[in-house]
């Protein structure tokens, strides 16, 4: 059985602020709309009202296509397909609370009316207007373009709700000659007009009457010169454009997203690589300014050239006026979404999006939106040097193709990497001199006995003399008590030191620190430094000591003792919380109104006690006030008591680090010696935020104060850091372990995701003017400066690599990369093939097709001792097969390619030394850089600023080398797969023949043919496991084959149960192949356990199949190997291997599929179900899971578990998995017991090796 997780997912929202609050419109899924609010469950939304339309799998005529949303929110149109709307009053009711007790509102349907005559045709668009109709005669008034049945144009129909019997009625209809209309859209603030968009132009009409439509002014986009600007006209007659041209342009444009499907190599592929197949000067998107200025609305759109215009529209005693502005050309968008601030949103098909702000009359582009959609191919290669695997993808269409190297977790910049010179690091801390400094001065390192300072800058120099540090002994804790004030904190003492102006311009001007000591008895073993007060535990005796500094005069301090007391049990750490722990109500850091949240009098402050969080090894996790006119006293306890599944207390449950976090609502995290990573939270209601025993002016009793264990996760098997990101309670926060996290503090559970980068033993952020955001890492002994990267969805470095990549492959002895491009814009060539640095980018040689011919497939093949490239070709740019699946006539060849020549990528070092530490400064050509005359790669880290892009110019004179063919066959057919069989022959199937081949004495230059087998329709695709070969084609689905090399012949062993358009297929085994088809679903086939004398149909059997909703192109077969983050079980399995399936699609999705077992299928099995339904983890939309990923599966087949489900378990809370688990309603068979423990066990093993 198998289990599928998705590394990325494209969804389409809109959204509308209304009232102060905004709400979003799932356009997507067709059956039902829903309505939502920005509030976060997990990792989306809180659904808050839910309208069935129609049942899953509505026809044509049944609504849910389009959605329309009046100005008030409080109507919505739906259309169907054809010959029905709907009109939908939406009521809401205040003060619902989600399920992690969020205020949203609730919307409930009050009252539709379903107009299903009159309409005889598809609606292509409609909106909502304001009239002049007395709302007791006519409202709501709804605005449609329909296609009428039978006729070539679309006419502008107005409908509207009867006031008398509540019907829908047909009011008006308007049609002018020209060009096809396309869209309607009402005009802000400028009630009964509005844009009725054309093939060419824009119509602004009047509907201020809708019984009597008229054409005010006319916008013509059609000039003969590219940027020419659009003109304006008051008369909206004499306009002569063929409506079937037009009709075609929209065609085209509506459908370029399904371009891809027709356009591959089976299908039509390089027929999207045309450029000039789009007609010019139609509108692909636009979009509204919100909170424009009163009677001053503006649009932009953006035309299919490039080209975005801003409208600006102004009423005064004339009329209605239109200022047309050019602003931008770049890349055709679609969508368009004008934001807040001028920031507008431009989404590029099949390219990347981009992020722009309009800025004196132009747009400045801010950001990169990523979208990696489609992904052609991919290839699996080790990341070399930090043991995690990477993904090289074909992204893209012409001329937006480009190479995408793929990484997990999230990104880092690496900008600088010391000598292997810091063995025995203890410590590492980041200090500023004041508290307000916006970057930090001091970098402190504690080895095993001895601590050094270094400062922060352009250069890391060694201060230690100046700040007055203790240098022989190892620092436990440092930090900043008050401004200029730094303290150390050793195994003898506490230091307060005071540094000199050598070591920052506001110290001291004396040659020597101010330094004072205080000493207590015994062996200090944990400590803490806050502001105003340090906090330092004994381990013989368990004492705690409260400390705090005084000015005694000028320069001179004085450390003092305020609180001590002897605790039962050993503190294993100290944290303080960074801010002020004074939080009042007019600054709270915690993001809420302490007066609301306590229900206090508004007018009065409420102090918060100073607290510390300590670990004990009790276990437990305990708040402690710091208060000094107070004494000791214990504010909230939690204990820690974890059990497997057999019931047994989880050894090593002593805390590591604990840290105090405010985020919607406060809680407290414990980093555990054994690997753990635990979330305790306070039982307070949801109208108080903090227990009552946290406010200065409450005495309540602190064995009231309990805190709950909520959350519990197996983060790794080595002790568990904490360290913020930022000197805040909410900041998120990196976990340290095995490996590195970032923990996102502002989730209601434990939600985090891996870092790309080394398993590293300490972590600091470190700000400076060069690099305001980094992070100092260390790990292999070298200090490590990097920068994490913000705001990206994946973890991907881009290279712009010109035409559309098809195909790619990793040499693992060069480590190159072997791209198959297609669509090349050169006289030379249309299609080459090219070796590529993934390093940098840089193009290293080439091989150049004939003109005419495109290359359609490549695979590397060893003869003997040496490698060669075969490429399959076709020499027509026809399609390769007829509409019916047979193969064309056309010519094709199979080329061997010599990879002796291959150029090697130049040695350096994946980072960067360089004294500017700011990652802008790494833009720039790259040294070294070669290639050919005329073409350009780019290299794009997808930084947050437009700086970061790098290119390199390639040049011709510096190219490294030429890919040589050896020899060539010519075929009658495009050949669409090669692959290599048995070290010593290659497949190659050209239009529906299946040959093999054969080099005579090892001899690349002598191809021979031994076999040729013939299939009913075109094979797109083979694979080979040892003896076995699989082969797809475009009707007949998989067909096993078995060569006899005595016989020479090719045998049909198994062949598919059913009809299936193949999209990719790969062998697991010598008897399971993984397919998936062209209507999204992907299947796991495997031989029959019976004999073939047993079973004449010969046969696959289905095992297993996933309903995926996006289309496969390629599947690749990959390893996972990891340690199990769980040290004492009673059976441990340290080390697992599984042998994974990886898909990519054509939405830019990467699916990971892992084999389970039986047993583990079917518990995972009961807990999907479960949380199919629960409201918490059911589809946001309200519909079937099950009946979703089941779609186009045979009855009784088992269906592959969904991980996106699955893994939604780990981010509720221990009670909240309790209540999922112990619902049993949801589960069709006989309940029964499943344990929590086991469940996260599973889930987490998986969860780790994927992350």
């Amino acid at each position: 059985m198998l289990v599928s997780w998705t590394g990325a997912l494209n969804t389409s929202v809109s959204g509308l602020r209304l009232k102060g609050k905004k709400f979003w419109f799932y356009s997507l899924i067709l059956e039902s709309f829903l309505f939502f609010t920005s509030v976060v469950r997990c990792r989306g939304f809180i659904p808050i009202g839910n309208i069935e339309l129609s049942k899953p799998g509505n026809m044509r005529d049944q609504l849910g296509r389009i959605l329309a949303i009046d100005h008030d929110s409080a109507w919505v149109a739906i259309s169907a397909y054809e010959d029905a709307f709907a009109v939908v009053r939406v009521g809401r009711t205040q003060h619902v609370y989600g399920p992690n007790e969020e205020i949203v509102e609730k919307a409930k349907i009050v009252h539709a009316v379903y107009k299903t005559s009159d309409i005889r045709g598809t609606v292509w668009s409609m909106c909502f207007m304001r009239t002049r109709c007395s709302m007791d005669e006519y409202y709501p008034v709804v605005a449609m373009i329909i296609n009428r049945k039978g006729s070539d144009a679309n006419d502008l129909s107005m409908y509207a709700l009867a006031a008398n019997d509540g019907g829908i009625q047909y009011l008006s209809g308007y049609s002018e000659p020209g060009p096809l209309a396309l869209e309607i859209a009402e005009i802000p603030q400028l009630d009964g007009f509005g844009l009725l968009f054309r093939a060419g132009d824009i119509l602004i009409v009047d509907l201020r009457d809708p019984k009597d439509i008229c054409c005010t002014i006319r916008i013509s986009m059609t000039g003969s010169l590219v940027g020419e600007q659009i003109s304006v006209e008051d008369s909206c007659r004499g306009l002569d454009v063929d409506d079937d041209v037009a009709a075609c342009a929209l065609l085209e444009l509506r459908d370029s997203g399904n371009n891809i499907m027709m356009d591959d190599s089976y299908m039509a592929i390089d027929g999207a690589d045309n450029p000039g197949s789009m007609k010019s000067r139609v509108i692909c998107s636009w979009s509204w300014e919100p909170d424009a200025m009163r009677g001053q609305p503006r649009l932009i759109f953006c035309l299919d050239d490039g080209e975005f215009h801003i409208l600006e529209f102004n009423w005064d005693t004339e009329g209605l006026k239109v200022l047309p502005e050019r602003v931008h050309r770049g890349l055709p968008c679609k969508p368009l979404l004008w934001m807040d601030r001028g920031m507008i949103a431009g989404f590029v098909e099949m390219g990347d999006g981009m992020i722009l702000h309009l800025e004196h009359g132009r747009l400045v582009h801010k950001s990169t939106v990523q979208n990696v959609g489609p992904i052609l191919d991919l290839a699996i290669a080790d990341y070399h040097g930090e043991k995690q695997d990477q993904l090289f993808s074909c992204c893209g269409m012409c001329p937006e193709g480009s190479l995408r190297v793929i990484r997990n977790g999230v990104n880092v910049e690496k900008l600088l990497r010391t000598e292997p010179i810091y063995q025995g690091v203890t410590g590492l801390w980041t200090l500023r001199m004041k508290r307000t400094d916006t970057y930090h001065s001091f970098l402190v390192l504690a080895f095993v006995e001895e601590t050094r300072i270094l400062s922060v800058g352009l250069s890391f120099n060694d201060i230690s003399d100046a700040v007055g540090f203790q240098p022989e002994v190892c620092t436990l804790a440092c930090g900043l008590i008050a401004d200029g004030l730094l303290v150390q904190i050793h195994s003898k003492g506490v230091k307060l030191c005071l540094p000199t102006s050598y070591a920052h311009p506001e110290g001291a001007t004396l040659t020597s620190p101010v330094c004072v000591d205080w000493y207590p008895d015994v062996t200090i073993s944990v400590g803490a430094v806050g502001h105003d007060v340090v906090a330092v535990a004994t381990s013989n005796p368990c004492c705690l000591y409260i400390l705090r500094v005084r000015p005694l005069s000028s320069l001179q301090y004085e450390l003092y003792e305020t609180q001590h007391v002897q605790l039962q049990y050993e503190v294993s750490c100290i944290s303080i919380p960074e801010e002020d722990s004074r939080l009042r109500t007019s600054s709270s850091a915690f993001g809420g109104d302490f007066r609301k949240r306590k229900g206090n009098n508004s007018a009065a402050e409420v102090d918060v006690r100073m607290f510390a969080v300590i670990g004990t090894h009790k276990p437990s996790v305990e708040v402690i006030s710091l208060e000094p006119d107070e004494a000791f006293r214990l504010l909230s306890i939690g204990s820690i008591s974890v059990n497997n599944a057999l019931g047994a207390p989880v050894s090593g449950c002593i805390p590591e680090n604990v840290r105090f976090v405010a985020s919607e609502r406060f809680y407290i995290l414990a980093g555990l010696r054994n690997g753990m990573l635990l979330r305790f939270e306070s039982g307070t209601s949801k109208d108080q935020y903090l227990p009552v025993s946290f406010y200065k002016e409450s005495f309540a009793p602190s064995l009231n104060t309990l805190l709950q264990l909520v959350a519990i996760r197996h983060i790794g098997i080595t002790p568990v850091g904490l360290v913020p990101l930022r000197d805040s309670a909410n900041s998120d926060i990196i976990v340290l372990s095995d490996r590195s996290w970032l923990l996102y503090a502002s989730r209601h559970s434990l939600a985090y995701s891996s870092i790309s980068f080394l398993p590293a033993s300490h972590v600091t952020p470190v700000s400076s003017v060069d690099c305001p955001s980094g992070l100092l890492f260390v790990a292999e002994n070298c200090l490590h400066l990097v920068e994490m990267v913000h705001g990206k969805r994946l973890n991907a470095q881009k290279f712009s690599v010109g035409g559309t990549p098809r195909k790619v492959l990793y040499h693992s002895d060069s480590r190159t990369l072997l791209v198959m491009r297609t669509g090349l814009t050169g006289a030379s060539c249309s299609s080459d093939i090219v070796q590529i640095d993934p390093n940098n980018g840089i193009l290293l040689s080439r091989f150049k097709c004939e003109l005419g011919e495109t290359a359609k497939c490549i695979q590397i093949v060893k003869i003997g001792s040496e490698q060669v490239l075969i490429v399959g070709t076709s020499k027509s740019t026809d399609r390769p097969m007829m509409p019916n699946g047979e193969a064309e006539s056309i010519k094709g060849r199979l080329i061997v390619l010599s990879l002796d020549t291959l150029g090697s990528p130049h040695e350096c070092s994946s980072f960067i030394p360089t004294s500017n530490l700011s990652s802008s400064s790494h833009t720039g050509s790259f040294p070294e850089i070669v290639g050919y005359a005329n073409e350009e790669f780019s290299s794009n880290s997808m930084c947050s600023s437009p700086d970061d892009i790098c290119y390199n110019q390639i040049q011709f004179e510096q190219i490294a080398g030429h890919l040589r063919s050896l020899t060539h066959v010519t075929f009658t057919g495009a050949v669409l797969a090669v692959y290599p069989y048995l070290d010593r022959y290659v497949l190659a199937a050209a239009g529906n023949t299946l040959s093999v081949f054969g080099f005579v004495n090892e001899n690349p230059h002598r191809m021979k043919k031994y076999a040729v087998s013939r299939t009913r329709f075109t094979i797109t695709c083979l694979k080979t496991y040892a003896s076995q070969i699989a082969a797809g084609d475009c009707r007949d689905g998989v067909l096993f084959y078995s060569y006899h090399e005595n016989l020479r012949k090719l045998e049909l062993v198994y062949a598919d149960p059913a009809q299936r358009l193949v999209g990719d297929v790969v062998l697991l085994d010598c008897e399971t192949a993984v397919v998936s088809d062209r209507r999204g679903s992907i299947s796991v086939l495997s031989c029959p356990g019976l004999e073939v004398s047993e079973s004449p149909e010969k046969n696959l059997a289905v095992q297993c199949s996933f309903f995926m909703g996006e289309i496969a192109m390629s599947i690749q077969k990959a390893a996972f190997k990891y340690r199990l983050p769980i040290g004492d079980e009673a059976d441990p399995v340290l080390e697992s291997a599984y042998n994974c399936v990886v898909a990519s699609t054509l939405l830019g999705s990467v699916f990971v599929m892992i084999p389970l077992t039986s047993e583990e299928h079917q518990l995972l099995q009961d807990v999907q179900e479960r949380l199919s339904l629960h409201p918490l983890t059911a589809p946001i939309l309200g519909n079937d899971h099950a009946e979703f990923r089941r779609r186009g599966i045979p009855s009784g087949v088992p269906s592959i578990l969904d991980g996106d489900m699955l893994v939604q378990f780990l981010e509720l809370t221990s009670e909240q998995q309790q209540t999922v688990l112990d619902d049993g309603s949801s589960v069709k068979a006989p309940r029964r017991s499943i344990s929590v423990f086991q469940v996260m066990r599973m889930l987490e093993r998986v969860h780790y090796a994927l992350n």
